[in-house]
């Protein structure tokens, strides 16, 4: 047992969003990026008790448009050379002062002491007017300074010629053998200061003699680009683009796409082998390409290694300023999951009885003593430091501190459909009687055995189907043409099972929900005919048990569609084409494309750690869902059937569902049949507030919607999130167009 008078809880701070950009110019031309005075859309994202303080602010702090200044730097029109001061910011790395130690180390000190270890560029926004050209660069090396609050500054004294313009960009050369995190450069000229923000890694000389490229915090719409700078864009898109071809090494920023073809393992065992994800009958967004070599023993499959590339700004941060780094979560993770596992003599055997599941809350489960794992988990966990050991403890669901079992009632399992982890599914019961669309000579009769005799003697004649139907009280999580289909290939896998599920719910007359009945089903197979039952509520103890037991099978479904569609596949793998697109397609200093970045920041880094532990053949998913090993291949079925872009905002995903209809004279124009849906009236709430601001932003950058189409960054961005990202949906007739700012405000 743990000794409870030396207990020393600790736990992680919670994740908030990166700062958000904010307009800040006089037209769509010269928006200045940097400091923003509209809170974050990140700060939106707080506890739930304090989000009416939250969205008060956004309203409270917002300045009139009137207010919005330019915020241009002041270094055109001198007519004599002036001396210009850079300080560059460089963060080190949290591993930086042990792993480079060594020959590298020492050089890189002695081109320190020697000054000649970081050369900058200055490019000025003009071209020379008489030859119609580039402007030469000014060119200064940047000695190293001081260290404060962790952070190492480099400084560099440049002599700027007469009539230079206002400086563009900065051109970086890193002439370390060693990789370096920039914060930012800062100029300063006579009347005033220049920022570039960076936040940026730049890759050592000999690793890649090309200079990285620092655009100013201006955002330019292609169109208005500065002369002296449109090649320069144009090069840069074409570096993060690549050629396609070869291994991606670890310290590039190349973004492309490729298919789910790393899942599997066959060199290691042909059991894992795994279909790839991203063909014709297996749908499928796109990933992030690494290249790395076929598989020995199937060509369709990618090898897989210890490291998944990723683009090297999307790598989890590794600076000393984090307070929270997932990369070391990463490695936390390595070392916890199996003394997870080993904290079970069998992992076929399950828990002998309730209370020893107790046991995750209270005694906890012991931790490798290597690693600083305590101080990285998140929040959902929390570790007791006892004097002997470290343990890894589970905090206690809230509810239990009411009732140790109100998971077993009908009102929680109710309840956690509108505001449980899973509120994406429930939807309006809109045809009578309920049937199914799969083909009847595969799987049987379509009609649900779900009656109406069955649900008005469920509600005691005091409601009929076609009332509860005309004053949409008839809800439904329907998981039965999703699953079905692999019913009997889940079924054939040890231990596991899977059902085909409808659990059919009704709104009371207090505004709550009801289940009224759960229907089971498995296919014909082996011989046997389909087979069907419905589970209803009942006194009698056999029955009651039994409606206990069909209501777990619903929540195993539940669970298993909450981590795989509504989380993995609509949260993670939906978004990573419009990372990749953004990256090759918009300009950095395209303001579009400062709107979405520290917001994409850091997902494809946790979805390359998903391939590589979590949705990979014999992985935690399929080691603990349903489906096992079909468990991300019913996520690709799902995508096919089920996912539109049309449908995944917030309003049109509640009216898609039959759960609110729109109503102009209702607070965000629509009127929510539940009218207690937490997750629909909270969502909207923060929708709202988003949605204003993006809207702000976009009509700063957009005062006319033919400057959308003519934006040819932003066209080919969404042609090749349709065409290629999503390649696979791209001929569905529900993609909208982009043809004003309304449309990319949506």
């Amino acid at each position: 047992m743990l000794n409870t008078t030396t207990n020393n809880i600790i736990k992680t701070p919670s994740l908030l969003s990166l700062p958000k950009p904010c307009a800040a110019g006089s037209d769509q031309t010269h928006g200045h990026l940097y400091n923003s005075v509209r809170p974050s859309v990140g700060a939106v994202f707080i506890r739930k008790q304090s989000l009416g303080k939250n969205i008060a602010l956004a309203t409270r702090t917002r300045p009139p448009r009137s207010v919005i200044k330019a915020s241009a730097p002041t270094t055109t029109g001198y007519e004599k050379a002036v001396s210009v001061k850079a300080v560059v910011t460089v963060i080190p790395s949290v591993k930086g002062v042990l792993s480079n130690i060594g020959v590298s180390r020492g050089l890189d000190d002695i081109a320190d002491l020697l000054g000649r270890s970081l050369l900058l560029e200055l490019v000025s926004a003009e071209l020379n007017p008489e030859t119609g050209s580039e402007k030469p660069t000014v060119k200064a090396y940047a000695h190293r300074g001081l260290i404060e609050n962790g952070r190492l500054t480099y400084e560099a004294k440049f002599e700027v010629p007469p009539k230079f313009g206002e400086i563009g960009a900065v051109m970086v050369e890193n002439e370390h053998h060693q990789e370096m995190h920039l914060a930012d450069i800062v100029l300063d000229f006579p009347l005033g200061s220049v920022r570039f923000t960076c936040n940026s890694w730049v890759h050592s000389k000999a690793d890649n003699p090309d200079k990285r490229v620092f655009f100013s915090n201006k955002s330019y719409l292609p169109s208005n680009t500065p002369s002296g700078l449109k090649k320069l864009r144009h090069r840069e898109l074409d570096v993060v683009r690549g050629n396609g071809q070869g291994e991606r090494k670890a310290f590039e920023r190349i973004y492309d796409y490729d298919t789910y073809n790393d899942l599997g393992d066959p060199d290691k065992d042909p059991a894992l082998a795994r279909p790839v994800l991203g063909t014709k009958e297996l749908p499928y967004p796109r990933r992030c390409r690494t290249g790395r070599p076929p598989s020995k023993t199937d060509p369709r499959s990618e090898s897989r290694s210890i490291n998944v590339y990723v683009p090297r700004d999307e790598q989890f941060s590794e600076v000393k300023s984090a307070t929270f780094s997932a990369k070391t979560l990463y490695s936390a993770l390595h070392g916890l999951v199996p003394a997870l596992e080993s904290a079970i003599v069998d992992q076929k055997i399950p828990f002998p009885f309730f209370t020893a599941i107790d046991s995750l809350f209270h005694e906890g489960v012991p931790l490798p003593k290597q690693g600083q794992i305590k101080e990285l988990l998140p929040r959902l966990i929390k570790t007791v430091k006892d004097v002997e050991a470290d343990f890894l403890r589970f905090e206690q669901p809230y509810l239990f501190d009411r009732d140790r079992f109100c998971w077993f009632s009908d009102e929680e399992f109710s309840r956690q459909t509108l505001a449980g982890l899973n509120p994406f599914s429930i939807q309006l019961v809109t045809e009578w009687p309920i049937k199914s669309s799969l083909d009847p000579q595969i799987y049987g009769p379509p009609e649900s055995a779900i009656t109406t005799e069955l649900i008005e003697r469920e509600t005691r004649g005091a409601l009929t189907v076609d009332k509860a139907m005309k004053e949409k009280r008839l809800f439904i999580i329907d998981y039965h043409d999703a699953f079905l289909p692999y019913v009997n290939k889940v079924r054939e896998l040890d231990g596991t099972t899977l059902y085909g599920s409808r659990t059919l719910f009704v709104l009371t007359s207090k505004g709550t929900l009801r289940p009224l009945a759960i229907e089971l089903t498995r296919p014909p197979g082996n011989g046997k005919p389909q087979w069907k039952q419905v589970f209803t509520p009942n006194v009698d103890a056999t029955n009651s048990w039994l409606w206990r037991l069909a209501k777990a099978h619903v929540l195993a479904h539940d669970s298993g569609y909450h981590q795989l569609v509504s989380h993995w596949l609509r949260t993670h793998a939906c978004t990573e084409p419009y990372i990749i697109a953004t990256n090759r397609q918009l300009s950095t200093m395209h303001p579009i494309y400062r709107l979405l970045h520290p917001h994409f920041r850091y997902t494809m880094e946790i979805n390359a750690l998903a391939r590589q532990l979590l949705i990979n053949a014999d992985g935690i998913i399929e080691s603990t869902f349903s489906p096992g090993k079909y468990s991300i291949e019913l996520s690709s079925v799902l995508y096919d059937k089920q996912w539109r872009f049309d449908h995944e905002a917030l309003p049109a995903n509640l009216i898609s569902r039959g759960l609110a209809v729109e109503n102009s004279s209702q607070p965000h124009g629509l009127e929510l049949i539940i009218k207690d849906y937490p997750f629909a009236n909270d969502g909207l709430v923060l929708w709202d507030s988003i949605k204003e601001w993006v809207q702000d932003y976009v009509n700063h950058y957009y005062p006319e919607p033919s400057l959308v189409e003519s934006d040819a960054e932003l066209q080919a961005w969404w042609e090749e999130i349709r065409t290629v990202g999503h390649g696979d949906k791209k001929d569905e007739p529900w993609w909208p167009t982009l043809k004003a700012p309304q449309d990319l405000v949506q």
